[in-house]
């Protein structure tokens, strides 16, 4: 029943004009309504007190020019004429996938041409085809893309949920609901970060009234008001989260409120008076502009069609609704029955709905006679860097900047500490991090409590270096800085994320998500150069428990684009670390949680490491290897330590009856199987002590791997020492059955080597 009548209370809505809703729209809501003037002192002065006008300032806003209106609704028809022809496109099987329409909502694109820029920064969600329209994105290009050809904005790579344009700055196109937010902030910080004299770009992010429910929507709200940042959340209301009438979920549908418990303005207008959206978009984006800080403006609007051509919208009670709309509350007829009144002719709309037919059947045109991309494009977008890039002819001279003299003085502090003693992994981390950040003004940095340098020092010391605009203290909320992150990433930057557990990143899965899709899925257009940084892993005796003992590592393997290191010492982790920072692709860097302190090594100083090889450790004798008892092991993380306490014992008896090659797998993700091929020739058996579940964890993929394409060099089936599936346990009585040890990989050694099997 509450379906059913859901268009009814729509309809109730859209009549009251309550809760800052311009008017625009006349008693019984139709074509005929009175000029949108009558009535709206209210809503006037609620704009004045929330934008902080005065009565002369808010008069200035009260006449939209004739041509602005022109234009507008030419806007308008181009984007409902697109719409329709993507509909008729999708039914006769050119367009494929999942397609959302925009049929409705027209007068949001009509402020984008209106008051956006090329040069702003604009991200949008997955129905996003007007909006990218309206930025300025050549119409064929976009049609092109929805008809999977090399010729579309992304060459196929991305469809009609994935619009991106790197000259428009039209950023995305984003199918998780509401991961764009942070996204966008991101891009307001860059635009701080570039330090333009009189710079006065914004940044705009689109979202609904449902995915604005969403908890990073208050998380981005507080970021964007604490840093001042210029950008404009531009909240799309059509009452519906996907098919649900909001209402029925959300006890407050106003999101322009919620900045007031941030200081952030904002405004809910009529979405249907074409007139009115122009009028309260111009007052908040011209707020934005003037480097007054982040504004909200809430366009309560009306989509005509379901949420996608397939779903079947008709089955959920909003046919009798959509004929409603369709009648009574179309913004091209509301505005054609006024047009005259505000000085628009007939000719005007009439020459307006031609040219947009002819944009139209250009672009379809255009899309039909392009050709697909070739099947390679696929895995030539996997990195933008190529797997064996070396990054040490990717310099920068550090002595030849401008050093901060904390930084200089922390960083002679720990390379004379190196040469004296040798590092801890976590300073070995600060180190490179600072050198980086010195030989490159474009790498930033965000972590939480990281004024404190968080828990094993990795981001000592940079904010007081650098700022804050380039260190991050953040919010304990891995998910909205990793997105942050992004967004910095795709507008010219270098960010580094740490995390104080690698775990933590769990809460950032979708944003490391579309972190490793962003270079593939844009055609190549934006590269991703993230790092993420953190300790993890499970270690025997660990005691921390299940969620600090998670193989995160593991989580993100099947990650695409995602380069995946991980580094055993002080001093890999400094080589990889600075490599990854330089990578103009996403990666992660995992490193020892239980050993980020405890052991000091040598550092080999100014070198970066390849992040597409493991590292030899240990060489087995030839003696073992004649005889047939050597073994390839490989491992990583605390596992590396383990297996080398296993190397002392089998050698303690100084004629060692059996060996092994211990191989460090350095670069989970591309894997090095040259090496293990190397190693294989000449012990053919393999052991892998893997520091992640026997389900879907590093070893089973690397064992699939050897048996796929080494098979021919195995003597014996892989042996794999993995973590039970089961949670890790506090008491240590409990973990010795869970996680793996030396003990365990000498038993393994043995029996493999002795072909108990």
């Amino acid at each position: 029943e509450r379906s059913s009548s859901s268009y009814e209370r729509q309809k109730d809505v859209r009549l009251a004009g309550d809760g800052g809703v311009s008017g625009g729209v006349g008693g019984d809501g139709g074509a005929d309504a009175a000029p949108h003037r009558d009535g709206l002192a209210d809503f006037e002065a609620e704009l004045m007190a929330s934008f902080e006008l005065s009565e002369a300032e808010m008069r200035a806003y009260d006449s939209i020019e004739a041509s602005s209106l022109a234009s507008a609704y030419e806007t308008m028809q181009t984007c409902r004429q697109f719409e329709n022809a993507c509909a008729q496109a999708y039914m006769q099987g050119s367009i494929r996938g999942f397609m959302h329409l925009d049929n409705g909502q027209e007068t949001i694109p009509a402020l984008v041409a209106d008051r956006i820029r090329r040069t702003d920064k604009k991200y949008s969600y997955y129905r996003e085809h007007t909006h990218a329209l309206a930025s300025g994105v050549p119409p064929e290009k976009i049609m092109a893309e929805l008809f999977a050809k090399d010729t579309g904005t992304c060459r196929g790579a991305g469809g009609s949920m994935h619009v991106y344009d790197v000259d428009t700055h039209f950023q995305g196109g984003w199918a998780l609901v509401a991961e764009q937010l942070p996204y966008a902030v991101g891009a307001a910080r860059s635009i701080l970060l570039d330090g333009v004299p009189d710079d006065d770009r914004v940044a705009v992010v689109f979202v609904g009234e449902g995915g604005g429910q969403n908890g990073r929507l208050a998380e981005c709200l507080n970021a964007a008001s604490k840093e001042s940042l210029p950008i404009l959340f531009l909240i799309i209301d059509n009452g519906r989260a996907i098919n649900t009438f909001t209402p029925d979920v959300a006890q407050n549908s106003d999101l322009y409120k919620f900045g007031s418990f941030y200081g952030v303005p904002g405004a809910k207008v009529d979405g249907q008076d074409l007139e009115v959206v122009l009028q309260a978009g111009r007052v908040v984006v011209d707020h934005v502009r003037s480097k007054r800080g982040p504004a909200i403006l809430q366009v309560h609007t009306y989509r005509f069609q379901g949420h996608s051509p397939a779903d079947p919208e008709h089955e959920r009670g909003r046919k009798f609704e959509k004929k409603w709309a369709r009648t009574e509350v179309d913004p091209l007829k509301i505005f054609e029955a006024k047009a005259s009144t505000l000085g628009v002719s007939g000719d005007e709309l009439e020459a307006a709905k031609a040219s947009a037919k002819n944009i139209v059947k250009a672009a379809v045109d255009f899309a039909k006679s392009s050709e697909p991309p070739a099947a390679t494009l696929a895995k030539d977008l996997e990195y933008p860097d190529p797997p064996d890039t070396d990054y040490n002819l990717r310099g920068g001279d550090p002595a030849a900047a401008d050093v901060p003299a904390i930084a200089a003085e922390r960083i002679a502090f720990l390379r004379a500490r190196n040469d004296e003693e040798g590092l801890v992994v976590g300073d070995a981390l600060n180190l490179a991090i600072l050198e980086e950040m010195v030989r490159d003004p474009k790498t930033t940095i965000h972590a939480e409590d990281l004024q404190a340098g968080s828990s094993y020092d990795i981001p000592k010391l940079t904010q007081q270096s650098f700022g804050t605009l380039r260190a991050a203290d953040e919010i304990i909320s891995e998910g909205h800085f990793i997105g942050k992150a992004l967004g910095e990433g795709m507008n010219g930057y270098r960010p580094i994320v740490e995390l104080m557990n690698s775990n933590f990143g769990i809460y950032g899965m979708a944003e490391l998500s579309s972190a490793g899709n962003t270079y593939a899925t844009t055609g190549g257009q934006f590269k991703m150069p993230l790092t993420v940084v953190g300790a993890g892993g499970t270690a025997p005796n660990q005691a921390l428990g299940a969620e600090h003992s998670q193989p995160f590592h593991a989580y993100v393997m099947g990650i695409p684009g995602l380069k995946i290191c991980t580094a055993s010492s002080a001093d890999v982790a400094y080589g990889l670390l600075k490599s990854m920072i330089r990578d103009d692709g996403p990666g992660m860097l995992f490193v020892p949680v239980k050993f980020m302190k405890d052991r000091k090594t040598k550092v080999h100083l100014d070198r970066c490491l390849p992040l597409n090889q493991c590292r030899l450790v240990h060489e087995a004798s030839e003696t073992a290897v004649t005889s047939g008892k050597a073994v390839t092991v490989l491992s990583y993380l605390h596992g590396v330590r383990e297996a080398l306490a296993a190397v002392a014992e089998l050698t303690a008896a100084g004629s060692p009856e059996y060996d092994v090659d211990l191989i460090e797998l350095n670069s989970l993700k591309p894997l090095d199987l040259a090496t293990i091929r190397t190693s294989l020739e000449r012990t053919h058996k393999l052991v892998i002590l893997d520091e992640s579940t026997m389900s879907g964890g590093v070893g089973a993929t690397v064992s699939a791997a050897v048996s796929e394409q080494l098979y021919d060099l195995l003597d014996a089936p892989v042996k794999r020492l993995g973590m039970d599936d089961a949670p890790v346990p506090y008491a240590a009585s409990m973990e010795q059955a869970v996680v793996k040890r030396a003990t365990d990989l000498l038993d393994a050694v043995a029996a493999i080597a002795d072909y108990r099997i």
